[in-house]
């Protein structure tokens, strides 16, 4: 299989991820040239991958102005800085990996699948999980009959306090003007996997949520603005020096913070920066909680229940159907046969390494052999199925915010 030869615009987190697997897997892929803004991350990715310095970009538009430099582009920029490069691209021929969600309008989302369908390239969403070994092993065993004819699914994002305070109260998708809506945000990829598992079309959504907790109507008497200068910070479960000085949580987390890790400078960081802030002193305004019903195709219903809540455990399924039942979550997938009797748990995930229980390598290495077989069957998140769960997610929120049951046929 021929090398594909990839464009990275946005380098951070998520651009760094998907490098980092052509880096490992170099018959595979090869990273030729970078777009950001951030002279340090744009500096960093040229040098990890050799890429020459005239294939260096501190704006995405310069590289599209270019004679085509690789046959594809990841695009990992920002909720509301996907449209216009995904387009830009599409028309110059990159086949493309755009980041989840797509966009954050219902509009533009259709604007961008319209656009790589008439340029006939390969396209993937930057659903994960779809790629991962645990959620291929739970579609196979419903596929199977395992548990008869499916008629209800529960599903939970327990996203957890610390990364809710990190990510939606004090960081980039905090406020829904400056990224999206949290539904959309975070859970864009809940509502996808329910759509892969069930196998079939969602007919009707409503929801349910608010934000309750991260506001300043419940800041505890005597908090003070910043963590540093609070008086009661020792006794909050939110307090930026628990959350980013411990070591008790991710390294994105404090990449997140400050690209600089040096102790001094990284205190500064935080000290002053948007991280150390009081998370009932924000500008926030996500929901904190919420819960989507949804219906589809023959009657099978499923709710989705999205928390800031609860301490991070991991994504939990339950899949109840005529002939038995599967529950799954932390890895491992439990199927009881009504037929049998018999309880079998499976540990799909047991041996897998890498970003999002093997999804971001999943992708990669999905979207690098379609692009080099020109295969589009080898995508599992393409531009069709990908935009109708997006809409489903747009309904979803319409209805929450309305208080109404949304048809999706009115999205399609």
């Amino acid at each position: 299989m021929k090398g594909v030869t990839i464009a990275i615009i946005g380098a951070g987190g998520r651009g760094q991820g998907y490098a980092e697997y052509a880096q490992k897997h170099p018959s595979e892929g090869k990273v030729v040239a970078v777009a950001d803004p951030v002279a340090f991350r744009r500096e960093k990715l040229r040098r990890e991958h050799r890429i020459p310095a005239e294939n260096a970009f501190a704006d995405w538009r310069g590289l599209a102005a270019r004679k085509k430099l690789a046959d594809a582009v990841i695009i990992g920029t920002q909720d509301r800085m996907h449209t216009e490069p995904a387009i830009a691209f599409a028309k110059r021929g990159y086949h493309m990996i755009l980041e989840k969600p797509m966009a954050p309008t219902a509009e533009e989302c259709r604007e961008i699948v319209k656009a790589v369908k008439k340029a006939g390239v390969i396209f993937a969403v930057g659903h994960v999980m779809r790629y991962t070994a645990y959620y291929e092993a739970l579609k196979k065993l419903i596929d199977k009959g395992a548990v008869g004819e499916v008629m209800a699914v529960q599903h939970i994002e327990p996203v957890g306090f610390w990364h809710q305070a990190h990510s939606f109260v004090r960081g980039h998708w905090r406020n829904s003007k400056l990224s999206s809506f949290m539904l959309l945000a975070k859970s864009c990829h809940d509502i996808d996997i329910l759509q892969f598992l069930i196998g079939k079309r969602c007919v009707e959504v409503s929801s349910f949520g608010a934000l309750s907790h991260f506001r300043k109507e419940a800041r505890p008497k005597g908090a003070g603005k910043r963590c540093f200068t609070c008086k009661i910070e020792r006794k909050c479960p939110y307090s930026a020096k628990k959350i980013y000085l411990s070591g008790a949580h991710p390294d994105w987390v404090r990449f997140s913070v400050s690209d600089d890790q040096s102790p001094a400078a990284f205190k500064k960081a935080l000290a002053t920066g948007p991280y150390g802030r009081c998370v009932y002193a924000c500008d926030n305004d996500v929901v904190d909680h919420q819960v989507v019903n949804l219906l589809y195709e023959d009657d099978v219903t499923a709710s989705f229940v999205m928390t800031a809540f609860s301490a991070h455990g991991g994504r939990e399924t339950r899949i109840m159907g005529t002939m038995g039942e599967i529950v799954a979550g932390h890895g491992t997938i439990t199927h009881n046969d009504f037929r049998t009797g018999k309880s079998v748990t499976y540990d799909p995930a047991a041996k897998v390494k890498g970003g999002h229980g093997g999804g971001d390598e999943g992708l990669m290495k999905g979207f690098l052999s379609a692009v080099a077989k020109n295969d589009p069957s080898l995508i599992a998140s393409g531009p069709d199925v990908s935009l109708e769960t997006h809409l489903t997610v747009f309904a979803a929120e319409e209805a929450r915010l309305k208080g109404t049951v949304e048809r999706i046929a009115d999205y399609l």
